[in-house]
């Protein structure tokens, strides 16, 4: 496995993900944008926030749908994305995803699912990233439902996704 497809359950060092985030391309993937990630996996939050973190990117973090909620109420008029697990204990991804898009109807969310069962399209339709997923897919993902650049497909599935948010 190359080291730009590290995917972000592999990444173990902090040189890895030096070398995960730098490199091929991925300034134009770079951001300054405020980011509400939600995940309760420690290590795929602690990775997959630090990869934002070093295109540039604001990380705010939180472990499940009510701690998201408390951030998002802090940070309000500040957050650009929604970045969540579907599966989270509790309120799942996508109940989360509704409620913050009713207080804030422009609000970007990008959904993250190991399940391919959960990638289906239905009702209101959000951007969906598929687990596992390397560094350089997540900050593409990223820019691209900020609404930066635009990609085909590349490295698979996990690229052009979309499913609802019902």
């Amino acid at each position: 496995m190359s080291q730009t497809a590290t995917s972000a359950h592999a990444v173990k060092t902090s040189d890895q993900l030096a070398v995960c985030c730098r490199g091929g391309g991925q300034e134009a993937w770079a951001g300054t944008e405020m980011i509400l990630f939600v995940e309760d996996e420690r290590f795929v939050r602690e990775v997959a926030g630090e990869i934002l973190r070093s295109a540039g990117y604001r990380v705010l973090t939180a472990t499940n749908a009510v701690e998201a909620l408390a951030v998002y109420a802090v940070h309000r008029g500040a957050v650009d994305l929604l970045l969540t697990d579907v599966v989270l204990p509790g309120e799942n991804g996508r109940a989360l995803a509704r409620r913050l898009r009713r207080k804030n109807p422009e609000l970007k969310i990008l959904l993250v699912s190991g399940y391919a069962e959960q990638m289906g399209v239905q009702g209101d339709v959000v951007e969906c990233l598929a687990k596992p997923f390397s560094g350089g897919v997540l900050l593409r993902r990223v820019r691209q439902t900020l609404g930066g650049n635009e990609l085909g497909r590349e490295e698979g599935s996990s690229v052009r996704r979309a499913c609802s948010s019902a």
